[in-house]
């Protein structure tokens, strides 16, 4: 099995980051419903997510087997590191 790289544990660090600050976000906005710069932060942070998302993908293949299901790919975990074990 190929060891994970730096690039992928860091590109995998910043979407995690965001994933955390997206959760956090809605619970505060599930209590602070109008406030209006979270909800920017939180819509501002989605984007940044998908594209985290496709950079990772693109790098290293899909996160989970239902993404690559969707795009139509053959899923070969056993090629490299699983997600997880980056």
């Amino acid at each position: 099995m190929k060891q994970p790289t730096i690039k992928a544990m860091n590109q995998l660090e910043q979407l995690q980051a965001v994933d955390f600050a997206i959760v956090e976000l809605r619970l505060y906005l599930d209590t602070h419903p109008g406030d209006a710069e979270a909800q920017a932060q939180l819509d501002e942070l989605a984007g940044e997510r998908l594209k985290l998302k496709e950079q990772v993908e693109a790098d290293f293949g899909p996160l989970c087997s239902s993404e690559a299901s969707r795009a139509g790919q053959a899923v070969s975990w056993s090629e490299g590191p699983w997600p997880w074990q980056l």
